[in-house]
This record gives structure tokens, C-alpha cells and sequence, in this order.
């Protein structure tokens, strides 16, 4: 059985937002509630990066841990799910989740806590598959329809990819390697330079040793 999971590759993200856009209209997301939002890191300084956040499906998701009447479940491909029925906008869930994940709608002047939201990974929610109700409360159950998620379908440099776990990693393995970014991305050279740069490994002249 496939276990979904959501990569962003940082070096191709161009903070478009289509994936953001992606998910608002095949859902219908209610005003101020983002499933999905670009956050950019360094802002106008060197190393600018910038990556698409959402409901990762953890595997051992701390807004399960924490949520007092049980309104989380997890279905047999892993995507991480909740009962807005069950729900009663506690908030704990958005204090646990280290991705700022669980959404909750914002009405009035000051403010309304309601039924919480979340990216579904386009797997719809409790109700039955393709109806009415599930749609007006989670979005459209594309998981169902033997699609993948609208956001990775939409992202223009296919930076965002979603699926197979084990797919998406190797694909992103690979662009590592064509990249020749591999295990020296954080090792010595990254802090140091490249031994033919910085003159560190190289032989001491008339010895032959470093």
C-alpha cells in the first residue's frame, strides 16, 4: 500500500504561489483559512529559499497526540485526517503542530474560532467519497479519483511533489545527484570550500604531505 508524502524542493521553488491558489479553488478553502502557504527563508539576503508548507502527515502527528475528543484519524495511505463533526475548535491542535497545519476560520472584527481546517492531501474526509457533504466540508476527494494532489499537479517547476513516499523520495534523490549535491551539501566543504579553492588537503610544498 502506498504511503503518501508531500517533498518541496527548495532550489526549484520561485514563490509563485500557484500551489496556494491550487488548493483554494479546487476546494472552495473558506476565507482566511490556508491549507497551503509559501514561507520564504532569508528574505532579500544571500540564500534566499523559499519552500510550500502544509499538513506534512506525519507519521506519528502530534495534533493526534494532543486532540481531547479524538476528531484525527489516518487512512491506510497514510494522509492524516479529521471530523469536523467530532471537532470542537479547541485549538490544541495548531499550538502541537510544528507546521502551522490546523487552520481556523476568521469571521467578524476580532475574530471567530470555528470547526478547525487542514489540508487533506485531497483525500476528502469521513463522508462518503465523491458526495455533497464531503465536499462542502473537506474539498474534493481527489485520492479517490486516482489523482494526485492539486497542488503538486499546479506547482510550475514541479518543485512541490506529492504521492508514494518512496517514489517522490527517489525522485528527489536523483535531482540531488544530477545536481552533484550529495553528502557534502552540509559536510566540510560547504563550511570550508572545495580543497582546490581553500588549499586545505592539499600537498605541503616539498613534503607530499597535508
Amino acid at each position: 500500500m502506498a504511503r503518501m508524502k508531500f517533498i518541496c524542493d527548495s532550489e526549484r521553488c520561485i514563490e509563485c504561489n500557484s500551489c496556494v491558489t491550487a488548493c483554494k479553488a479546487e476546494h472552495e478553502v473558506p476565507w482566511g483559512v490556508n491549507r497551503r502557504r509559501v514561507v520564504t527563508l532569508n528574505d532579500g539576503l544571500p540564500g534566499e529559499k523559499s519552500i510550500s508548507v502544509a499538513c506534512m502527515h506525519c507519521s506519528d502527528a502530534p495534533c493526534m497526540a494532543v486532540c481531547p475528543v479524538d476528531c484525527f484519524y489516518r487512512t491506510d495511505e497514510g494522509v492524516v485526517l479529521h471530523d469536523k463533526d467530532v471537532c470542537i475548535g479547541c485549538g490544541y491542535c495548531s499550538y502541537a503542530c510544528p507546521f502551522g497545519a490546523p487552520q481556523f476560520p476568521s469571521n467578524g472584527t476580532f475574530g471567530l474560532r470555528g470547526k478547525m481546517d487542514k489540508c487533506t492531501f485531497c483525500a476528502g474526509g469521513p463522508e462518503e467519497h465523491g458526495s455533497q457533504a464531503e465536499y462542502e466540508k473537506y474539498g474534493r476527494n481527489r485520492l479517490a479519483e486516482g489523482k494526485l494532489p492539486a497542488c503538486a499537479e499546479m506547482c510550475s517547476t514541479k518543485a512541490l511533489l506529492g504521492g508514494d513516499g518512496d517514489v517522490v523520495a527517489d525522485i528527489f534523490r536523483n535531482r540531488v545527484l544530477v545536481r552533484g549535491k550529495g553528502s557534502e551539501v552540509w559536510g566540510w566543504g560547504t563550511a570550508y570550500g572545495k580543497p582546490s579553492e581553500s588549499g586545505i588537503g592539499q600537498p605541503k610544498p616539498g613534503t607530499g604531505k597535508s
